[in-house]
């Protein structure tokens, strides 16, 4: 079979591997599509705590093609997402129901193989029955799942007026969810228009173009069109610098750290920075602590998904998250090089490879 395979950061091959064989209680599956995103650009630059050699891709829906010992399901033929992280159960983390942070995880994708392949094994029970949704619907499970997770650490009061950096594809799943879950008003900022255009066709109350370039140099005028277009007064030096109106929430979902050094100004006394965004590992965010102490602020992350896949699911099915034109690139495995470009391109939303292509 074919797989992307590193070696070392930044270099990698796609090459013939021999054709994995479930053990027991393990599945083999065809990939029908797999998800690229900014962790798959963190995992090709050596972050994240990548084993080699790895083949990476951590979103991905397959078919089941074989059955190990033991398994009585999923049937072969049935269509699947895999939620990727197996926790061992047994350590401090997983003991306070944090499999997120076992110190044993397996990560397929990060240190075991994952979906950037024709095929692979995984475990028969963390795999999620898709029936009949589309493939390429069903890819977003785990972003969706990750978002999901993220507004369970968030607990957004009703009404809350949010602000969103970011309109990739977590900033999408965000701002639907959000907007279908109680907030008082939904803003977005990002920087390509048709990213904005779709986001506002989701659900978003307002949409700001702000280019991150420009951050956090242009703050006052970054400010200003915050202001304008949201009617919120945002003056981080009024009230003997409390603050005007702000945004109860200010959301990172850019991994920009110029966009954090900007959201100690837009949030509200008593507000939530949330970060949620990767940045690079070695990115230094200088948020003063007078600001947290005097303003009573809360910053909070979210670090992937735990328990929520079989939600996400159900988002998608439902429509409450819609992907209708998320996805604008495709590529098969040999072309690889080019799927990483794409993520990095402001003008791509979700790219996708497509091993079978």
């Amino acid at each position: 079979m074919r797989a992307v395979v590193y070696d070392k950061p930044g270099s990698f091959t796609v090459a013939d591997r021999p054709m994995p064989e479930p053990g027991r209680g393990e599945v083999l599956l065809r990939v029908l599509v797999a998800g690229v995103c900014g962790t798959d650009v963190h995992l090709h630059d050596g972050e994240f705590g990548p084993t080699y050699p790895l083949t990476p891709g951590h979103e991905f829906v397959g078919e089941v093609v074989a059955l190990g010992p033991d398994v009585a399901s999923p049937a072969i033929g049935a269509r699947v997402v895999v939620d990727n992280t197996a926790a061992c159960g047994h350590c401090v983390e997983c003991r306070r129901a944090r499999p997120n942070f076992c110190r044993n995880l397996v990560a397929q994708g990060v240190n075991a193989p994952g979906g950037f392949a024709e095929y692979l094994t995984t475990d028969a029970d963390r795999c999620f029955d898709i029936g009949d949704l589309d493939p390429f619907v069903a890819v977003f499970t785990e972003p969706t799942a990750c978002v999901v997770h993220g507004l369970d650490v968030l607990a957004p009061a009703p009404g809350a007026h949010i602000l969103i950096f970011g309109a990739g594809p977590t900033g999408i799943i965000l701002a639907q969810l959000l907007a279908r879950t109680g907030a008082g008003s939904v803003t977005v900022a990002a920087p390509s228009a048709h990213k904005l255009e779709l986001i506002a066709s989701r659900g978003a109350d307002r949409t700001v173009r702000v280019d991150r370039s420009d951050l956090p140099g242009a703050r006052d005028a970054s400010l200003e069109a915050l202001s304008q277009v949201t009617g919120r007064q945002i003056d981080p030096v009024a009230a003997g610098g409390l603050g005007g109106d702000g945004f109860d929430i200010v959301i990172d979902a850019s991994g920009s750290a110029d966009v954090l050094e900007l959201a100690p100004s837009l949030v509200r006394v008593g507000g939530t920075i949330f970060v949620y965004g990767m940045t690079r590992e070695g990115a230094v965010w200088p948020l003063r602590p007078y600001d947290v102490f005097r303003r009573e602020l809360t910053v909070k992350g979210s670090f992937a998904q735990q328990f929520s896949f079989d939600r996400a699911l159900d988002a998608l099915r439902s429509g409450r998250v819609d992907t209708t034109g998320m996805i604008t690139d495709r590529y098969g495995l040999d072309d690889y090089g080019a799927a990483l470009a794409a993520v990095a391109n402001s003008a791509s939303i979700k790219t996708v490879l497509v091993p079978g292509a």
